[in-house]
């Protein structure tokens, strides 16, 4: 089904003008005004000199509720793809190149313990969503105080705010194709001690066959201010993750029936036979120690270190690993006197981060789901440092930030990880500078270097061949934004240009088996617009038969192209549009609110056609999401809050692929997302 972006976006602005123009004027109130916290000082969004979107609870409660999925969508320059319940794929400007499993070119943080190992993998499905009360999306290279990435930082906050009158919250919701997700969140505050305990469960048997999920989490979050200006922050989860991978389809296959598994050819059997799937049990936990020793100087240190069996039946293989993480991360902060008024206010960080990631590694036959002999055995160790430092200074209305990291990476390998690879150390640097033209419009700009060594994933990948060859991407990159906000904080718009130009993208290639493997594509240029916008339409207010309506918009221009590309096999790729990645994509919503705590809210997703291999000799047709959801928060006398919501995916019933496999053998590029699905559920507040 294909139509015009155009009408539906026309169509929900003429119902916001019609529904709100006339009273927006009713009320004064003033919106609280969003805060950035992922550089370690909490600052206003405003004046922050880089691309920064900010996730808050109450964007995140918009949505289904059961993934990152959605919430993260509707960020610009962001991509989140499901291939099936589970199986997740994450990328900041067009970081998807390489991401056909798990994530790459991103780093991962909640609050000062890093997720992304020192390998460069991020199990972020092993999350759950409700866990997750915050998100912070740096965009575009940014290794001022977080190391080696090209694509961006993800800073999430599984830390729970201090308790307020409730302690205790319950959330259920069900859907269609055997959806379900509990979860339940105690914490309490006793004057200088905070805890909480988080359990949460989902399960999903998904819309194609080979598709159930099930996944049982566990976290406990804890902070202890034993003297006033010095808290230790404990944080640690374990996750039980297994989930079925139906494998892809050729567009024939999917459109005959969308919802089947890969079939089996007479050289290799099917998806099902081979109960294709991923099994990953995971301990991770980190202890934070925070010490104010002055207004002026502050030190945190933290030590973290995480677990992981995995296990993946695959067509071809079995393949079944152990990793052991071990890290720490340092920094102190200078700041001038915050009791004196200054015109030159500064700040001064300096720091250093270590992990070090060992996994053994052995690949077996697959004989229907089963250990068979064993085919390759490997021990690999990834380590990296880096060391940071950032300055930051105000000087009236200029903001101006000079930032590095130092970054060393390498890994050995072999049965007894003693064959070494270093990579040539990299200097990250960072330069930014904004000016508060008014107290409500920001212009920036920022020039960042970008680097990013291959991950452990693309070494050694399903074809079970090490490859040394493989070498770091490399790029600079040229950015220049404004920022704006009303008076009041009902308007605002946040637009980028950037121009990143990147050396030795890693590309992801495939055997006549379908196993893959990676290699360097030569340089890659990427060209993009982010745009995002709001306006309350109608300011909240506490009378009237509409209470409030906001409007959102945001815009994706992607014109990322390979720049020198020729494959091994002579075909030149040059100037070819960037695999995987749509051009356009806009995400236009809708909230609209009424008495009694009922709201309305409608999201319309619009991505342009997708390239599905470096060729462009096949694409993925462009589609239109629309989504709905209403919620109503029902009105007890009582501490105890109950609010219920139901909601609708794909409304228009489109036939699309939500996770293309990228450079697919046999032409199986495609993964057929559900159509029109339904989801209901209650959250409890005692």
């Amino acid at each position: 089904m294909r139509m015009s972006v155009l009408p539906v976006g026309v169509l929900l602005t003429i119902l916001s003008f019609s529904s709100g123009l006339k009273a927006q004027q009713d009320t004064l109130q003033q919106l609280p005004e969003v805060v950035v916290q992922s550089y370690y000082s909490k600052a206003s969004l405003q004046r922050v000199p880089t691309a920064v979107s900010i996730l808050l609870p109450a964007d995140m409660q918009l949505q289904q509720g059961v993934s990152l999925l959605p919430a993260m969508n509707t960020v610009p320059g962001i991509r989140m793809e499901e291939r099936s319940p589970g199986s997740y794929r994450l990328s900041i400007r067009g970081s998807l190149l390489r991401s056909p499993f798990g994530i790459r070119n991103i780093k991962i943080y909640a609050d000062d313990i890093p997720l992304t190992d020192a390998g460069g993998n991020t199990y972020l499905n092993l999350i759950d969503a409700d866990a997750v009360s915050r998100a912070e999306i740096l965009k575009g290279p940014d290794g001022s105080l977080f190391g080696a990435n090209s694509g961006g930082v993800v800073r999430l906050d599984l830390f729970p705010p201090p308790a307020d009158t409730h302690h205790l919250q319950v959330n259920l919701q069900g859907g269609s194709y055997g959806l379900f997700h509990g979860s339940a969140a105690w914490q309490q505050q006793w004057k200088n001690y905070q805890v909480q305990v988080f359990q949460g469960y989902q399960r999903a048997d998904g819309y194609r066959q080979n598709t159930a999920m099930k996944r049982s989490y566990t976290q406990t979050a804890q902070r202890w201010e034993y003297k006033p200006g010095y808290a230790l922050k404990l944080l640690a989860f374990y996750s039980d993750l297994s989930y079925r991978t139906p494998g892809g389809l050729t567009l024939a296959q999917s459109e005959a029936n969308p919802r089947a598994a890969r079939p089996g050819t007479p050289a290799t059997p099917g998806a099902v036979a081979q109960k294709a799937g991923i099994y990953n049990r995971t301990f991770q936990g980190g202890l934070v120690h925070e010490a104010q020793f002055t207004p002026r100087l502050q030190h945190v240190l933290s030590v973290f270190g995480a677990n992981t069996h995995f296990e993946n039946p695959f067509i071809t293989n079995y393949e079944a690993r152990d990793e052991n993480t071990a890290g720490f991360r340092t920094y102190l902060q200078w700041t001038n006197d915050p009791r004196r008024t200054s015109l030159f206010q500064w700040k001064w960080l300096n720091g250093a981060e270590w992990q070090q990631t060992t996994t053994d590694v052995i690949n077996y036959g697959n004989k229907q789901g089963k250990r068979d002999t064993v085919i390759a055995a490997d021990k690999l160790k990834a380590s990296q440092y880096f060391f940071f430092t950032r300055f930051q200074a105000n000087v009236q209305a200029f903001t101006f930030e000079a930032a590095a990291s130092l970054n060393y990476y390498g890994y050995s390998y072999n049965s007894n990880g003693h064959t070494k690879i270093k990579f040539t150390p990299q200097l990250m640097p960072r330069f930014s500078l904004s000016y508060l033209f008014t107290p409500q419009l920001t212009g920036r700009v920022t020039v960042s270097r970008g680097y990013s060594p291959p991950a452990t994933a693309e070494v050694r990948a399903s074809d079970n061949v090490i490859n040394t060859a493989l070498q770091p991407e490399t790029g600079w990159n040229y950015e220049a934004g404004v920022r704006a906000a009303s008076r009041h904080h009902t308007a605002t718009i946040d637009a980028a240009f950037f121009y990143y130009k990147m050396q030795n993208a890693i590309v992801l290639r495939q055997h006549d088996s379908g196993e893959e493997f990676f290699t360097n594509a030569g340089g890659v240029q990427q060209k993009g617009i982010e745009v995002q916008g709001m306006w309350w339409l109608m300011k909240p207010r506490t009378g009237g038969v509409l209470r409030g309506i906001r409007w959102q918009e945001g815009y994706t221009l992607s014109d990322f192209q390979f720049n020198h590309y020729v494959s091994a096999d002579g075909k030149d790729y040059s100037r070819n549009s960037l695999t995987g990645v749509p051009q356009h994509v806009l995400v236009s919503s809708l909230l609209w609110q009424f008495p009694a705590a009922v709201s309305l809210y409608a999201q319309h997703t619009f991505t342009s056609s997708i390239p599905l291999n470096d060729a462009n000799s096949v694409f993925a047709g462009g589609y239109h999401l629309l989504q709905a959801n209403v919620s109503w928060k029902l009105p007890l006398r009582s501490r105890c809050s109950i609010s219920v919501r139901a909601g609708a995916d794909n409304l228009l019933n489109v036939n699309y692929s939500l996770g293309n496999d990228l450079n697919a053998f046999g032409g199986r590029y495609y993964n057929p997302a559900p159509g029109r699905n339904y989801f209901g559920g209650i959250s409890m507040q005692l």
